[in-house]
C-alpha cells in the first residue's frame, strides 16, 4: 500500500477485483452493499439501502478504520492508509508538495513545503519513511530545477520511546539505525496535541514543539469499524477500548455459536494468554479457520476446535535492502531481511500476473 502511495506500484498490482478472483467459486456470490445493522436473534444483516439477508453462518471481517483518538478534524490534514482510495490521496498530497515547493520562492515557505511529517513508528510509519526518503532522494533527484527533492526534511514521530515498540529491542534499534542512515530524522517519547493544514504541534517532555510541515500523514492508531461496533452493540459482546469483540476460542461470538469473527475486529487469546495482534497473517489464518470449521458444522461435528495461531514473525521493510524481520525467533536486519520481504510480499499477492509485474517493478526501482 506505501508503495502505491509513493508512486512506485499501481493499486491494480497489488489489488484484484473480488468478482475475478472468485469468477470460478459456482456457489459464491458477490454483492455490493454496505452493512449497517444486524439482527443476530433473527439471523438478519441490513443494508444502508434497506435490503436484508437472511443468513446460517456469519463471518464478520470489517477490519479497522484509523483512529485519531478523539481529534477527528486532524483526518482531513493527516490521511492514512487503509484502503487504496486513500493511498491515491497520500501518493497526490506527495506529489503535490513536490510541485508546490518548485514555484514558492519564499525560502521558509519553501521548507515547510518539502517538510513531511509521519505521525507513528510501526511498521506502516516506518515503510512509508523510508519510501520517502528514497523518492526524494533518487527518483525525483533530476526532475525540479528550482528545488533540491534530496533536501527535503522527513520526520517521524512516534510516543513510545522507540521505533517498532511490538518488535524485539535490538530489531527496534536497527531500525532506527537503518532510518538514520537514510537521514530521515525520528522523534520519540513525543505526543502530538494538534495537526492543522499548516503543521503538527507536540510535546515533548515539558516542551510544546511547532513544526510547520504542508505534508502530514497518519500511521497511529486503528479503532473497529462502524459494522463490528453495531454488532457489539446487539450481541452485547465484551470489547476493548479499540471496539474489538472479545470473541471464543473458536472465534464465535459468546451466545452466538453462528457468528464468527476475523481479523483486526477479533479480540482473542493465544493458548499461554498473550493477545493475538491485529496483523494479516492472524487475519489470514483466522479466515482458513473459520471456512474450515464452518464446513466441519455442516457435515455434522458439533464440537468446534480452538483456533491455533501460529506465528511465523513480523517484518519491516525500511528502504533498498533495509529491513528488519523477525522470523521464526531469529532476528535479522539489512539485506537479507529485505530479500525475505520481497518473496513473503510477492508470494501473497493473489494473482499471478500481478506478482510477475511487481516484481519487475521492483527489478528497475
Amino acid at each position: 500500500m506505501y508503495q502505491v502511495a509513493t508512486g512506485s506500484l499501481s493499486p491494480g498490482e497489488i489489488a484484484a477485483p473480488l468478482r475475478g478472483i472468485l469468477g470460478r467459486q459456482k456457489n459464491t456470490q458477490v454483492l455490493l452493499g454496505e452493512a449497517v445493522d444486524i439482527d443476530p436473534k433473527s439471523r438478519r444483516i441490513v443494508l444502508r439501502d434497506g435490503t436484508t439477508f437472511d443468513y446460517d453462518s456469519l463471518i464478520v471481517a470489517t477490519g479497522s478504520v484509523n483512529s485519531y483518538y478523539g481529534n477527528d478534524a486532524w483526518e482531513q490534514w493527516a490521511p492514512s492508509l487503509k484502503t487504496l482510495e486513500e493511498a491515491l490521496r497520500v501518493r497526490g498530497k506527495i506529489l503535490y508538495a513536490f510541485e508546490a515547493a518548485e514555484r514558492v520562492l519564499e525560502p521558509k515557505e519553501r521548507r515547510a513545503w518539502l517538510t513531511f511529517v509521519i505521525v507513528g513508528a510501526g511498521t506502516t510509519g516506518l515503510e512509508l519513511a523510508g519510501a520517502l526518503a528514497e523518492i526524494s532522494r533518487e527518483t525525483l533527484r533530476h526532475d525540479f530545477r528550482s528545488i533540491r527533492p534530496q533536501e527535503a526534511l522527513i520526520v517521524l514521530i512516534e510516543g513510545s520511546p522507540r521505533v517498532l515498540p511490538p518488535y524485539p529491542e535490538d530489531l527496534s534499534a536497527k531500525a532506527d539505525h537503518l532510518l538514520t542512515i537514510l537521514g530521515i530524522q525520528v522523534r520519540k517519547g513525543v505526543r502530538v496535541v494538534d495537526i492543522d493544514r499548516d503543521g503538527v504541534t507536540f510535546v515533548a517532555g515539558s516542551e510544546r514543539e511547532r513544526l510547520e510541515a504542508r505534508t502530514v500523514l497518519w500511521a497511529g492508531g486503528v479503532k473497529a469499524s462502524d459494522f463490528g461496533k453495531r454488532l457489539a452493540s446487539r450481541t452485547e459482546a465484551d470489547t476493548d477500548k479499540a471496539d474489538r469483540i472479545r470473541v471464543k476460542p473458536d472465534l464465535t461470538i459468546p451466545d452466538f455459536p453462528d457468528i464468527y469473527v476475523v481479523g483486526d475486529l477479533t479480540l482473542a487469546s493465544r493458548a499461554d494468554g498473550r493477545q493475538m495482534p491485529g496483523v494479516a497473517q492472524v487475519a489470514m489464518q483466522g479466515g482458513a479457520y473459520v471456512a474450515k470449521a464452518i464446513v466441519r458444522r455442516m457435515n455434522g461435528s458439533k464440537e468446534p476446535t480452538a483456533f491455533r495461531y501460529f506465528d511465523k514473525g513480523d517484518m519491516a521493510v525500511i528502504g533498498r535492502a533495509a529491513a528488519v524481520a523477525n522470523i521464526f525467533g531469529l532476528h535479522v536486519s539489512g539485506f537479507p531481511a529485505w530479500l525475505v520481504w520481497l518473496f513473503v510480499h510477492l508470494m501473497y499477492i493473489v494473482e499471478f500476473q500481478s506478482r510477475v509485474l511487481v516484481f519487475i517493478q521492483w527489478g528497475f526501482q
